[in-house]
């Protein structure tokens, strides 16, 4: 097994992981005694349990939204529709103010298709050299349902910036890029990935994870 990674958490690190996890709290009505990160994660469990993937994947919507009133988000439609410089700010922001959440990150230049079908390139990509949720967590349905679609589907449809996050299950990086749309889940890899028999990153199975697709 590869050794885990070692993080430490500064006061402003530990307060972004004590907002989250508050609101997380609030959601479904337990709390965990466990701290810092370990908590985070540890309440992702609990969403996880007794749901199916769409309802919580409907748990960390809520979530989210309650992080960002109404008016910012409509604001943010309004006045930030997903321009070149738009999407590319979002990608450098992204690398400073969650690498308590996801670890190192570094922007990467990418190609974008348009609505319009043109393909241009942009410094829009975020690389996530290794998640560490998805490595704290060790779970690919956790991975899927409690980040990547909330994440997605918060950005595209809430804030109106399309984001596609492309989590890579052998070295257990991660590729976000602003401003592409993401498609269905049933046409990504993700949707056939394997559970995984530890958090380094082996499989324990062909079959896909289930978890991804209870309904």
């Amino acid at each position: 097994m590869v050794d885990k990674e070692i993080y430490h958490d500064d006061r402003l690190d530990r307060f972004f992981i004590w907002v989250l996890s508050r609101n997380m709290a609030k959601a479904i009505g337990k709390n965990t005694k466990l701290q810092g990160y370990d908590g985070f994660v540890d309440l992702s469990k609990k969403i996880m349990q007794g749901r199916n993937a769409k309802e919580q994947q409907a748990v960390v919507a809520k979530v989210l939204n309650s992080l960002v009133p109404s008016i910012v988000s409509s604001l943010i439609r309004t006045f930030f529709s997903p321009t070149q410089w738009v999407c590319e700010s979002n990608a450098w922001f992204a690398t400073l103010l969650f690498e308590w959440l996801v670890g190192p990150c570094e922007i990467r230049e990418v190609e974008i298709t348009g609505a319009d079908q043109q393909v241009r390139t942009q410094k829009s990509g975020v690389h996530m050299k290794k998640c560490r949720y998805l490595e704290q967590s060790g779970c690919v349905g956790m991975c899927i349902n409690m980040c990547k679609i909330p994440t997605q589907n918060f950005l595209t449809h809430r804030l109106g910036i399309p984001l596609t996050l492309t989590p890579n299950f052998e070295d257990m990086s991660c590729e976000m890029v602003f401003g592409q749309m993401p498609p269905p889940l049933e046409e990504e890899a993700a949707y056939q990935q394997p559970c995984l028999t530890n958090q380094g990153g082996g499989m324990k199975s062909l079959e896909p994870c289930p978890k991804v697709r209870e309904a």
